[in-house]
């Protein structure tokens, strides 16, 4: 062999003893305490939007001071094909357009909720939550329901439900 071959075969065993080292290092020094693919669930949430109106629960609370307004916003959703419980006045005074509050099992209907206030509801996932029902508290912000246009263009802005952190999407 010549000088010139021995000389790249001695760089290409060097370079490749530098990057097995490297290899072992970042392995042995990894800080991540859980791999992400592993990551454990706390609750399993339901992704999938409705498919119509009736398979979804509301119970609208009012965060303002406007007397009637839970009454009024529950009667848009009813006339709309929602399945409402008997509005009521919320513990707290809401400053925003409005809260959305939600288990595991209504992921996906609370996008879609989401969608009638044109994505400025906050949505508030409860992970402990057992029920199937969704509150909706209706802040001061709040002037109408969207249209079903209007809705459709909002639900397309949001896209797909994302998993809440540390939540895992049933089968």
């Amino acid at each position: 062999m010549t000088d010139t071959r021995v000389r790249a075969y001695r760089i290409i065993s060097a370079l490749a003893a530098v990057a097995a080292a490297t290899v072992t290092v970042a392995v042995v020094h990894d800080t991540q305490s859980v791999a992400v693919a592993g990551e454990s669930c706390a609750a399993t949430v339901d992704l999938a939007l409705p498919e119509e109106a009736g398979q979804v629960r509301l119970r609208v609370l009012n965060g303002t001071r406007t007397a009637g307004l839970a009454e009024r916003v529950s009667a848009d959703f009813a006339n709309r094909g929602f399945v409402t419980q008997r509005p009521a006045k919320s513990k707290s005074k809401v400053d925003q357009v409005a809260v959305i509050e939600f288990g595991p099992e209504s992921v996906g209907a609370a996008q879609w909720i989401r969608a009638f206030f044109l994505g400025q509801a906050e949505p508030r996932f409860d992970p402990a939550r057992t029920t199937d029902v969704i509150d909706v508290v209706i802040g001061g912000r709040y002037r109408q329901l969207a249209t079903q246009t209007e809705v459709n263009q909002s639900l397309a802005q949001l896209g797909e439900p994302a998993l809440p952190p540390g939540t895992c999407a049933s089968s």
